[in-house]
């Protein structure tokens, strides 16, 4: 019989406003779930945590916050569950991988829970609970986002609410120490820059990453900020080199392969606030979602202007006109068709026509083997449950709350997360805070897409606050230049070749898409063919120090 695993208690759940870490907490919780069903109990408690509890009547309880900053994963073997933080802990020598996991891992550039790459072995969504009990494990969600707009808003109202909560949640994440803070240069991570001077009451220092690779670097921005805030601005410029030297290292440290190309320099920023002294470090993560800050947001609304048109003009006049041969002729109409078709798919499908392994074609990246074993729709279906789960009456809120999971949860968390405890540090996410959630639900969605302006009402409310210049640039973060890099430098080239060759072997890529996309494609277009290179070089040295003899067998 495997052996019980002990309880887990993580992260910093507060309890009727309160915060409480290790056995205070683990009491907490245990007087909850006297009074409460799991799903409520877990839905009082706000704050990052992760909980596995084992409860009187021999069942177990495990929760996750809303956005599983803090992760828990399990394994059920027989009528006993082992539960741990990370997927790794629970797999042994002899735990296969997921071939859909693989596959999935390709197409998001991360495994998207409740799967992990390893076999048997799941994770806890953000915002889920579970209950294991006699051999059977039930879960479901504690939290789902519920937006009620409000239908008379008052701006200096809202503004100045906002400022408050934004000072309240960043002096929340104080903990005594040095403060310190990621900083890119766009609006969030100014934001909580500027929020933190104002709240430490002491001098800050601010982090930032550059690239000597035109169009990729936003330094000038970071030192407006700093310059503005009064924090002492620690940059650092990211080489080809420090690539090479580094990614066999933070690939290796995650639980299961993680493509996320921006974890690379956040590492380089963690890794020089650790040398510093800094012991914990404050990221802007989140006001894109809350606020409405991603380009696609935008880019989605105009095909949704299209579906506002009478539906006798779009299918009597328009789609006929634009199937016509002579469309193709003339440039201003061209793009017609593909425009319409995908106006006409609905979404989140229709999210899925820009995702690079669907253009690229599954036959033509991935092997027979992968195929035969892998259910490529199965990727569609899942998003279509978290797309459909919000309540909410507008597809601007509806997509915010699909990215809580898939950019945040899934993506942009672990990698902040990642990356900042391989150097050593701890990490709060002040955007994240649970009251400015509540108040990014009550706004209403013209405040965070107004017409084709992204994030209208953070930025409005911070005239005057951030500098102009960070108002008004447009989004870019810590984008990584590898793909025209790797065809500049020839010890990165060397060592992506070399990665995507051995997947090739391993019977996971198709061998001759690795040899085209080496010799023909990178060159041709380095940017857009740089993002599949960086993916699968990063499985490849995870696969190395996890499973360095993984060959999928047909």
């Amino acid at each position: 019989m495997t052996a019980q695993t002990p309880s887990l208690i993580a992260g910093s759940p507060r309890f009727d406003g309160q915060a409480h870490e290790g056995v205070q907490a683990a009491g907490k919780w245990a007087a909850l779930l006297d009074r409460r069903s799991p799903a409520d109990a877990a839905g009082q408690v706000q704050g990052d945590f992760a909980v596995a509890l084992h409860r009187p009547d021999g069942s177990v309880f495990m929760a996750v916050d809303k956005f599983a900053v803090r992760t828990l994963c399990y394994r059920i073997d027989g009528n006993q569950i082992r539960f741990a933080s990370r997927a790794d802990e629970l797999a042994d020598s002899g735990t296969d991988l997921d071939p859909q996991a693989l596959f999935d891992y390709l197409y998001f550039h991360i495994v998207p829970s409740p799967r992990t790459v390893f076999q048997g072995v799941h994770r806890l969504p953000a915002g889920h609970c579970a209950v294991f009990k006699n051999g059977q494990l039930v879960v479901q969600p504690h939290w789902v986002a519920r937006f009620a707009p409000q239908r008379r808003p008052d701006f200096n109202a809202l503004r100045d609410e906002f400022k408050t909560l934004l000072q309240a949640a960043v002096a929340r994440q104080l903990d005594g120490t040095r403060p310190a803070c990621f900083l890119s240069g766009g609006t969030d991570s100014s934001t909580v820059t500027g929020m933190l001077a104002a709240a430490s009451g002491q001098p800050i220092t601010a982090y930032s990453i550059g690239f000597e690779a035109e169009g990729y670097d936003e330094m000038a921005f970071a030192r407006i900020a700093a310059k503005r805030f009064g924090a002492t601005h620690r940059e650092h410029y990211v080489t080809p080199d420090d690539l090479v030297r580094d990614i066999p290292k933070v690939a290796a440290s995650y639980d299961q392969p993680f493509g996320n190309s921006s974890a690379l320099p956040s590492y380089h920023c963690a890794q020089q606030a650790q040398g510093d002294g800094v012991t914990r470090i404050l990221a802007g993560d989140g006001g894109d979602e809350l606020f409405g800050g991603n380009s696609r947001y935008a880019t989605q609304k105009v095909f949704d202007w299209y579906q506002r048109v009478p539906g006798a003009v779009r299918r009597g006049l328009l789609e006929p006109l634009f199937r016509q041969p002579f469309v193709r002729g003339i440039p201003v109409l061209k793009r017609g068709p593909g425009y319409i078709a995908q106006a006409n798919t609905p979404l989140p499908d229709r999210g899925q026509t820009f995702n690079l392994l669907r253009r690229l074609g599954f036959d033509e990246v991935l092997t027979p083997t992968l195929r035969e074993r892998t259910d490529p729709q199965s990727v569609m279906e899942q998003q279509r449950q978290v797309w459909a789960a919000a309540q909410c009456d507008d597809e601007v809120n509806r997509h915010l709350a699909y990215d809580w999971r898939y950019t945040l949860a899934e993506c942009d968390l672990p990698k902040v997360c990642g990356t900042t405890a391989l150097a050593g540090l701890s990490v709060g996410f002040p955007m994240l805070d649970d009251a400015l959630l509540d108040f990014s639900m009550r706004l209403p969605a013209e405040y965070k897409l107004k017409g084709m302006k992204l994030r209208w009402f953070f930025k409005e409310a911070l005239r005057g606050f951030l500098p102009d210049e960070v108002i008004t640039k447009t989004k870019q973060g810590f984008g990584l230049p590898f793909g025209v890099w790797t065809v500049q430098h020839a010890g990165l080239k060397r060592l992506a070749t070399d990665a995507i060759g051995a997947l090739g072997e391993r019977g996971v890529v198709n061998p001759r898409f690795a040899q085209s996309l080496m010799a023909e494609r990178l060159p041709e277009h380095p940017h857009y063919y740089g993002t599949m290179v960086w993916i699968l070089v990063m499985l490849e040295h995870w696969l190395r120090h996890h499973r360095p003899n993984y060959r999928l067998q047909g």
